[in-house]
């Protein structure tokens, strides 16, 4: 009795210290996971692409011997991504992250042709069996960095250099100026389209145009340091987008809407290991800790800190949505009820701008 006694109190240390180590799970019997990942931009040091890789090395040190990660950046979207994919999924890769919107019928093609391998696709929409989707909330962080910008302009003209016209990108835009509206109601925002994620030229050129026009605070969904650059040198402000740029604009930035993905890519990657991954849509936001403001600038009054700290809470506990109602488009229309807030699909469908933004949407 007592040695049985023994060898069930053994086992149960052994269970709970395998438990603590944060290894929970059966390591796969091929060996290492090899694990994919796709990337849009060069990794550089600050933008997207940057982001996503410190998940991956976030990945690899959580995980250690049991994965075995591989990146291929700068892959143009299309048919090259499309080839990429194909290639890391021949070459043993059991799970792959292809991480930009461009990407996503080409993840689809392949997944149909590796039923086996597990995909995950980054902003994406469509899914099937083996392919799940992931995307953050940036318009949490968009509206945040809002009210920061409504509160630090001068001229009341803020000017935003956008990618490409997808939900994505419009909710971005419509966030950042409901939270500055939400200070200052006589915010107008400034869009150009320069029709590309990555392009240091166009995101310069687009920044140089805005700030032409008046404006004194910049900001972006491009991936690149540029507009953060344009902004130091021109003397305006930046809040910038993916990553802490500060060091790119000391005197300009005054933050930023970032991304982390550390515990996504690592929580995947353990349920491939254990057999328990299935295909699902990921929306995750400030409250999961995907969603970060960088260091907001000391320039920035400490009230006006305070306010952004105060809202930041409130998404993150539920009691605020940045969408919530009344809310205009931009010919008027009331999009948004007193009382009501956007729901999920009102959100991944947006296709107009709200009362404030000017210009048309391109189509």
């Amino acid at each position: 009795m007592k040695e049985s006694r023994l060898i069930k109190t053994v086992l149960f240390i052994s269970v709970m210290a395998f438990i603590v180590a944060g290894f929970a799970f059966p390591v796969s019997a091929k060996g290492k996971l090899k694990v994919g990942f796709v990337y849009v931009s060069p990794i550089g040091d600050a933008g997207w692409t940057f982001q996503h890789d410190l998940g991956r090395i976030a990945l690899e040190k959580n995980l250690g011997d049991n994965v075995a990660t591989k990146y291929i950046e700068n892959v143009p979207e299309g048919a090259e991504a499309e080839r990429v994919i194909r290639d890391l999924a021949k070459s043993g890769h059991d799970l792959i992250f292809t991480t930009s919107f461009g990407y996503m019928n080409p993840t689809l093609k392949v997944a149909k042709l590796f039923p086996k391998k597990m995909f995950e696709h980054s902003t994406g929409y469509k899914r099937s069996k083996n392919v799940g989707t992931y995307m953050c909330r940036f318009y949490e962080g968009r509206y945040l960095t809002g009210i920061i910008a409504g509160k630090m302009t001068k001229s009341n003209t803020l000017g935003y250099v956008a990618a490409f016209p997808i939900p994505e990108v419009i909710r971005g835009i419509n966030a950042f100026t409901l939270g500055a509206k939400s200070v200052n109601p006589d915010i107008k925002v400034k869009v150009i389209w320069i029709n590309s994620w990555f392009d240091p030229g166009k995101e310069r050129e687009a920044s140089e145009a805005l700030i032409d026009q008046g404006v004194d605070i910049v900001t972006h969904h491009t991936d690149s340091t540029a507009p953060t650059m344009t902004a130091e040198e021109k003397g305006v402000f930046a809040i910038a987008y993916h990553s802490d740029m500060s060091k790119y604009g000391a005197n300009a930035h005054l933050t930023a809407t970032t991304h982390v993905w550390d515990k996504y890519y690592t929580k995947v990657a353990k349920d491939v290991l254990s057999g328990t991954w299935k295909s699902e849509a990921v929306w995750g936001g400030i409250k999961e800790g995907m969603i970060k403001l960088a260091p907001i600038s000391k320039k920035v009054p400490a009230d006006v800190v305070a306010l952004v700290k105060k809202t930041e809470k409130m998404i993150s506990d539920g009691s605020f949505h940045p969408f919530h109602g009344p809310v205009k488009s931009q010919d008027g229309k009331v999009v948004v009820e007193p009382g009501k807030s956007l729901t999920d699909q009102d959100l991944l469908n947006m296709n107009y701008y709200v009362e404030g933004v000017l210009g048309n949407i391109p189509h």
